[in-house]
């Protein structure tokens, strides 16, 4: 009787434990489900161009973005630009924006403006764009010297500051006799840059940005452009900007320029040997602002459509990293392109940046190459998207912007560029 008690005690041990390893394995089977469909998808990355208002004097048009079949690679426009003055936000180019009378072929809508209408302009023809294409957000992008921003962020100027740029470009009060409100979707900050003297009154002028575009409509986007050099943000709270700012926008171009007379690549995605700049590459700078507070989700990452030249170069190293003279201006990338058959194209092979040298002149720019690089780093990184300055330096048959949209698989596919803020 004791052993059978002992066996029988042994196989009800055996029983429960059985028992309990299924349970238990369909409890994980369970949770284990419900968390892969609770792990959100991939967030899809947005892109965001800006678009210079004075554009038209190089016969560049909004237009252009449909005839070349590149606006739907599109989620955003930031409308470059407006003006401080008088610590009050204006309109920085009344003809181009309020009262230049589009023709048929060069109007988004292919119809001609009529001098008796009351808006003309670019602000019109972002009226007709937001017409043909709802989905498309666009900004105005506040833009001026330091000095400016300095004196709109003061305590006692601030808060109407920031009213007089809510009502002029969110509510539409664009100018007497003109009221078109849902124009813009939002406020683009590029000031260059606060100082440790500004960096209070700068995080105080996005908090009041934040909250009179709530009061207007919480669907109003706030971003911010940011420098790439250490001193232009290691002073600021970078964590605070990124809570009232939807996109914090890094200018990840200019590592080199003519401001120098060393040659150097304009916007590597990593470190090249014998560059002399340790963070002078987006991967170093975008773990820089990573470091300082800003969640990589909350980045866009800067593409140049541009480039710079040197002149009477070293032939050293293909003329990368020598001493030459600098042409003061930047051209775009479609007037390098036209070149490149007239030059040897250099690559460094683990960003894919590109330089043209000719035993002369090197040129440094970012191409289809070294943009779908920079697309796949954006996607595997999680980044929120990327920033284009800017778009007119594009070729005439749109090559940069589908290079983008092949490295997003994009397909036509629309998006959304909604509020992102915790």
């Amino acid at each position: 009787m004791p052993q059978s008690k002992l066996a029988s005690t042994k196989r009800m041990r055996i029983l429960f434990t059985f028992f309990t390893i299924i349970y238990a394995v369909v409890a994980l089977r369970s949770f284990a489900a419900q968390s892969q469909r609770a792990i959100p998808a991939t967030p899809r990355q947005i892109v965001v161009g800006y678009f210079r208002g004075n554009s038209m004097r190089s016969q560049f048009f909004l237009k252009d973005l449909i005839s070349r079949g590149t606006i739907s690679v599109l989620d955003q426009i930031n409308y470059s630009q407006v003006n401080i003055r008088d610590a009050r936000c204006v309109v920085a180019d009344p003809d181009s924006d309020l009262s230049f009378s589009f023709s048929a072929e060069n109007s988004v809508d292919g119809t001609a403006d009529k001098p008796s209408m009351p808006l003309r302009g670019n602000f019109h023809q972002i009226q007709e764009l937001k017409r043909l294409y709802p989905r498309i957000k666009v900004l105005v992008s506040i833009e001026g010297t330091p000095d400016v921003f300095v004196k709109a962020a003061q305590p006692e100027n601030r808060v109407a500051f920031v009213t007089s740029c809510v009502q002029q470009f969110i509510q539409g009060k664009l100018a007497d006799g003109i009221n078109i409100s849902s124009l813009f979707d939002g406020i683009d900050v590029d000031w260059e840059y606060p100082e440790e003297t500004d960096k209070l009154n700068f995080i105080a002028l996005l908090a009041e940005f934040r909250r009179q575009l709530d009061v207007a409509g919480t669907s109003h986007l706030l971003t911010v452009a940011m420098g790439t050099t250490r001193n232009a943000y290691q002073h600021l709270d970078m964590a605070a900007v990124a809570r009232y700012a939807d996109q914090v926008g890094i200018m990840n171009y200019d590592y080199a320029g003519p401001w120098s007379k060393k040659t150097g690549l304009v916007a590597p995605l990593y470190h090249v040997p014998g560059n002399p700049e340790i963070d002078g590459d987006v991967d170093a700078t975008l773990f820089n602002y990573q470091q300082a507070g800003v969640p990589i989700s909350h980045m866009l990452m800067g593409m140049p459509f541009y480039g710079y030249s040197w002149n009477r170069v070293a032939a050293d190293n293909h003329g990368l990293f020598q001493l030459g003279e600098p042409v003061r201006a930047d051209a775009t990338y479609n007037s390098i392109a036209a070149i490149t058959n007239k030059s040897t194209i250099y690559r460094d092979g683990k960003s894919q940046a590109p330089w043209l040298f000719d035993g002369n002149t090197f040129w440094t720019y970012d191409d289809e190459l070294s943009i779908a690089a920079k697309v796949k780093y954006a996607r595997d990184h999680g980044l929120m998207g990327i920033m284009i300055w800017e778009l007119s330096g594009d070729t005439t048959d749109g090559k940069l912007l589908k290079a983008i949209s092949t490295g997003l698989a994009r397909h036509e596919e629309t998006g959304s560029t909604g509020r992102t803020m915790p």
